[in-house]
């Protein structure tokens, strides 16, 4: 099954750690700082392309803020994929931008810039909206047909052939996580309280306003300035430096709108989806493309009132005002926000990621995989797994100090299988810790396709809102399904017969099948046909329910 969200960052990860001497949890963390400080580069950058060939300076604003946050920084080591996110954001800005300025048809750099954007699918899949705008976009401007066919074909071919070998390998249009997330269900509640999660504790406002009021301004001032130029026989090459591009929809104003209304949608389908369980996560990339177009702001330091106008330096004289507002804002924040040490999650389900493992694993900074071995469960699981018995299924208890095995029905033993499975929700730190001939499963579904399924539930916790039960995985298993041959005591030997019951489900056969098994051209095939079906079926958790479901009747 396909357990990961980004498909580039996975390569990447993977690419990186074939370099000789390193290890995962090194590459991830470089990996992420060094597209989060390109991200920040090219915004400038990009920046520098809105207002080319000004006379005046261009002052660092909006990175300023994004950096300020604290989930900006802790996600930028984070090991997730969010430095690849805004650095992808970033490169598309800067690169139309430099699209924008130029009348004529550069082919080479269209084409580039049509590659860029038909990678937001494979980035993470919401991006797919804002790259399928780009190409649109880079589609508009007059062109013959063969040019706007190969910016079709530049755009779409990488993505359209890995979406053929993701229905035909993992039988689903879109990544197993998304299915265990619901990606496409609405908690527009959760969604406004996540929202809220991100904008009160830091009057997030406060910028937003401030570099709005900055930007118009910096805006006005060049305008302005470049009109005194002209008068005084100067020529000089603004925001929309040439006569066609005034006139038509490649130019950098028309670039600026795309960023701004592709923030909004992606923050209204974040909000729709309810967020997200980790604070400010999802919300980071929208806030980002908001601030691209006042990461910088144009201000006249030099010059006098001759070179610029009166007007742009009554302008840019009034917009250092919001600036000092926000470098102030920015230092306040970074200063004294700091996280706290947080061991239980609250009510909304929201929490500080970094302070929570840092709360429960004793290390300021857990980066490699043995600073969770002090998390709750994670040495006895160790411990466990080399008392069990060869395939046995390993459950958490209560007790976060202890695990249960249950052993494999003896013809369920095969001579090719895990050396045991274990079913815990936090799979990363537990697949992390433990040898690569252990599965590791989860209840939530983003590594088990059959809790994945799931029904959904309700005002659980957001992208945590699944739970199978682990009578679902001993019938899975070939578990021993009896209290006499060994299974604990706390689960039910007739809700395990109802699991294997239900699991003969037609539907569930077809859903297990599609990923399990030799991979034959027909299978292949098949699951491509059944991919987008596949991908709303749903399981009740309750076994007798769903046998009930499936077969009309409770058995």
């Amino acid at each position: 099954m396909e357990a990961n969200t980004s498909t580039l960052w996975t390569y990447l990860v993977y690419l990186a750690s074939l370099i000789p001497g390193t290890n995962p949890e090194i590459v991830v963390l470089v990996l992420a700082l060094v597209l989060s400080v390109c991200a920040v580069v090219l915004a400038v950058l990009g920046g520098a392309r809105l207002y080319a060939n000004s006379t005046m300076y261009l002052v660092p604003a909006g990175v300023i803020a994004y950096i300020a946050l604290p989930p900006a920084r802790d996600f930028a080591t984070s090991g997730l994929e969010s430095g690849l996110v805004i650095a992808w954001i970033a490169l598309l800005w800067w690169s139309l931008l430099g699209w924008a300025r130029t009348s004529e048809h550069v082919a080479r750099s269209t084409l580039g810039i049509a590659f860029i954007a038909g990678l937001g699918p494979l980035v993470r899949p919401e991006l797919a909206v804002i790259g399928g705008l780009a190409i649109i976009l880079l589609l508009l401007p007059r062109a013959s047909w063969h040019f706007r066919g190969a910016i079709v074909l530049f755009a779409g071919a990488i993505p359209v052939l890995y979406q053929i070998f993701r229905m035909g390998y993992y039988g689903l249009p879109y990544p197993n996580t998304a299915v265990a997330k619901d990606a496409g269900g609405a908690k527009w509640d959760q969604g406004w309280v996540y929202l809220l999660d991100l904008w009160n504790p830091y009057l997030l406002w406060l910028p937003l306003v401030a570099l709005a009021i900055a930007g118009v301004l910096g805006w006005w001032s060049l305008r302005a300035s470049n009109g005194a130029a002209k008068v005084a026989g100067s020529v000089i090459a603004g925001a929309e430096s040439e006569e066609p591009t005034k006139r038509s929809i490649r130019s950098a104003t028309t670039v600026v709108v795309f960023f701004i209304v592709n923030a909004i949608i992606l923050g209204l389908y974040v909000v729709r989806v309810g967020g997200d369980f980790m604070h400010g996560r999802t919300l980071l990339p929208v806030l980002f493309m908001l601030l691209l177009p006042v990461a910088v702001v144009p201000v006249a330091i030099s010059g006098g009132v001759r070179a610029v106008g009166k007007r742009a330096t009554v302008a840019t004289t009034a917009a250092i005002v919001p600036l000092l507002v926000v470098v102030v804002w920015s230092g306040v924040i970074a200063a004294t926000v700091k996280s706290e040490a947080v061991e239980y999650i609250p009510e909304d389900g929201i929490i500080d990621e970094r302070s929570f493992y840092r709360a429960k694993t004793g290390v300021d900074h857990p980066i490699r995989a043995v600073d969770y071995l002090d998390y709750p469960r994670m040495r006895s699981m160790l411990l466990a797994l080399e008392t069990a018995p060869n395939g046995s299924v390993l459950l958490p208890t209560a007790d976060e100090g202890t695990w249960f095995f249950v052993p494999l029905k003896p013809e369920a033993v095969q001579a090719e299988q895990p050396r045991a499975t274990v079913f815990y929700a936090q799979l990363g730190m537990s697949s992390m810790l433990t040898p690569l001939d252990v599965r590791n499963l989860d209840s939530i579904g983003l590594s088990y396709p059959l809790a994945a399924h799931t029904e959904r539930i309700e005002n659980g916790r957001i992208g945590h809102d699944k739970h199978l039960y682990p009578d679902w995985l001993i019938a899975d298993a070939g578990a021993v399904d009896t209290w006499e041959a060994g299974m604990v005591r706390f689960l039910d030997p007739e809700w395990v017969a109802n699991a294997q019951r239900a699991l003969e489900c037609p539907q569930t056969e077809n859903l297990l099948a599609a990923y399990r098994g030799p991979l034959t051209v027909r299978k292949f095939v098949r699951n491509i046909v059944n991919a987008v079906p596949r991908s709303s079926y749903r399981i009740d958790r309750n076994p007798a329910d769903a046998i009930e479901t499936c077969f009309g009747k409770r058995e």
